[in-house]
């Protein structure tokens, strides 16, 4: 893989430097041999959230920090990346949170679900809004692992199809891979959801053991190449408008370290996942143009799909906290849902309205 220049200039330029600040304080200290488990069997989700981080340490530490990335499934269970990584088989891991749901559906309020709002609301309430410290705590106290933000994409492709889908009716007994909260909530719209990990899905989308998938964001889903079997994407993501990525940590392994090297990995992690989101919006830009010469079909769902599916994530949120079976979800629901009201107004106010000729 080519080697990514540093970050040159823009609005977190500042994060960058402070990155570069931190590294050159410390460019002497322990060194350190570290395994990555993933969840990932390769693409961006492997290139610009696993091995970035892993470049990035290297980089700003001075050649201290040397991680090795493994494909999903080489260490551990490609579902189970904290598991792994709390048994002492890898030092540290990158996994999708959402993916703990049935543990603990808290794990999806973190990872996003269909009633989460946008990424940049989403960066703002992680880093802003209280919400890595809540990930923190809950990890540590829930897993007994070092949780710390690291990549997220914007609005995920609602789903590469062999069948077109459009409206509600399209929906009806749909053969759909996805994980999640939306396992359940799917069924709401009359879908026949499953779940598998994602080296499992080009075969079984193949074969047609499943009508559809969902994945990735428009580009992140050229990798994997469901377009050559599915000649159907359908957007947008309204199950996964946002999806922020995580980041683990052994207990045992942070404990050990000095708190400057600390401070260093959690910059690092912060910085690539700026540096994620604007690669992903960059390249998800130029990504429909690909699929329509590769003779995809692409549909816009209809509106009433739009607005059930988020109904559905926000009833369940909320229906959630009420039960009060999980220890966890009311408190950061209510952060979440006190972010969302302060923010109200945000497009009004941040957004100009453009039109398009």
């Amino acid at each position: 893989m080519k080697k990514r220049d540093f970050v040159r200039a823009g609005a977190f330029g500042s994060l960058a430097l402070g990155a570069a600040a931190a590294a050159q304080a410390q460019q002497t200290g322990p060194s350190y041999q570290w395994k990555m488990a993933t969840g990932w069997p390769g693409g961006p989700l492997m290139d610009v959230g696993s091995k970035l981080f892993a470049e990035r340490m290297d980089q700003l530490s001075g050649g201290r920090f040397k991680i090795q990335t493994f494909p999903g499934g080489a260490i551990g269970n490609a579902l189970k990346v904290p598991e792994t990584v709390k048994n002492g088989l890898a030092e540290c891991g990158h996994t999708w949170m959402g993916w703990d749901w049935g543990k603990d559906p808290t794990t999806v309020l973190f990872g996003g679900y269909a009633g989460s709002f946008d990424t940049e609301r989403m960066l703002h309430w992680i880093y802003e809004g209280g919400g890595l410290d809540l990930q923190r705590r809950y990890r540590d106290e829930s897993d007994g692992i070092v949780s710390i933000p690291l990549f997220i994409r914007t609005a995920e492709v609602f789903m590469h199809s062999r069948k077109p889908v459009k409206s509600l009716a399209d929906l009806k007994g749909l053969k759909l891979r996805t994980a999640g909260a939306w396992l359940e909530m799917a069924k709401d719209l009359g879908a026949a959801p499953v779940t598998t990990a994602g080296g499992d899905i080009y075969p079984m989308l193949e074969r047609g053991a499943i009508d559809a998938t969902e994945w990735g964001t428009l580009w992140e889903n050229i990798s994997p190449g469901f377009y050559k079997v599915a000649k159907y994407l359908v957007y947008p993501g309204v199950h996964q408008p946002t999806a922020p990525f995580e980041l683990v940590i052994n207990k045992d392994v942070w404990g050990k370290m000095p708190a400057a090297d600390q401070r260093l990995v959690e910059t690092v992690a912060k910085l690539v996942t700026f540096e994620s989101w604007l690669r992903i919006g960059a390249e998800d830009a130029k990504a429909l143009d690909f699929y329509r010469k590769q003779g995809v079909t692409v549909i816009e769902l209809d509106d009433e799909v739009q607005f059930a599916a988020r109904k559905i994530g926000l009833d369940w949120a909320e229906k959630t906290a009420k039960e009060g079976k999980h220890k966890w979800f009311a408190q950061v629901h209510k952060s979440l849902t006190d972010f969302d009201k302060a923010w109200a107004e945000a497009d009004d106010y941040r957004k100009v309205k453009v039109k398009r000729s």
